[in-house]
């Protein structure tokens, strides 16, 4: 590991990072919050078209790991109960997402630069807990599965987007 990199506050940067990048690919306006006190990093958004729902957005949480769990289908992941909490649940108006970063363990091998290209590794995963209980007082931390299938790119985030999220969450 390269020395004086990598600690928790770097690495999720890193990630948040990787997501902005992907937005600005998808063409959606991205804007960050301020302040972490509703598990909400990025707010996405785009115009819409005439006849349809204008200015769309959804809400997504980022977490990056250089120590996933991968199996066949998906990857389980360990979320700060409080953390799940703000993404549980049916109880929001704007459809909320986990973004989940791998990143490689050496921050140096984060990403790779030509003059024709900007390689960030490793990849970007989905999950929405809209169908998921609450944990109670008294638990620490909830595994989480995200599916493997979830791939987050410029064409996926697009996909958030659709009636099915929004319908989840009551909100038509």
């Amino acid at each position: 590991m390269s020395p004086d990199f990598g600690d928790n506050r770097h690495r999720g940067h890193f990630g948040e990072q990787f997501i902005r990048m992907l937005a600005v690919a998808a063409n959606l306006d991205a804007a960050q919050r301020d302040r972490d006190r509703v598990g909400v990093d990025w707010q996405l958004g785009h115009p819409g078209r005439p006849g349809r729902r204008r200015y769309p957005v959804i809400e997504a949480q980022v977490k990056c790991t250089s120590s996933p769990e991968l199996y066949d289908d998906h990857i389980a992941f360990d979320m700060k109960a409080q953390h799940y909490n703000e993404l549980a649940g049916r109880d929001y108006d704007i459809p909320r997402f986990l973004f989940l970063v791998l990143a490689p363990s050496d921050p140096l091998t984060w990403s790779d630069v030509t003059p024709e290209r900007l390689l960030l590794r490793e990849a970007a995963y989905w999950t929405c807990l809209h169908d998921q209980e609450l944990v109670g007082a008294g638990t620490t931390a909830r595994r989480v599965h995200v599916p493997r299938g979830n791939l987050l790119t410029a064409a996926t985030l697009h996909d958030l987007f659709s009636p099915y999220f929004r319908a989840m969450v009551g909100v038509s």
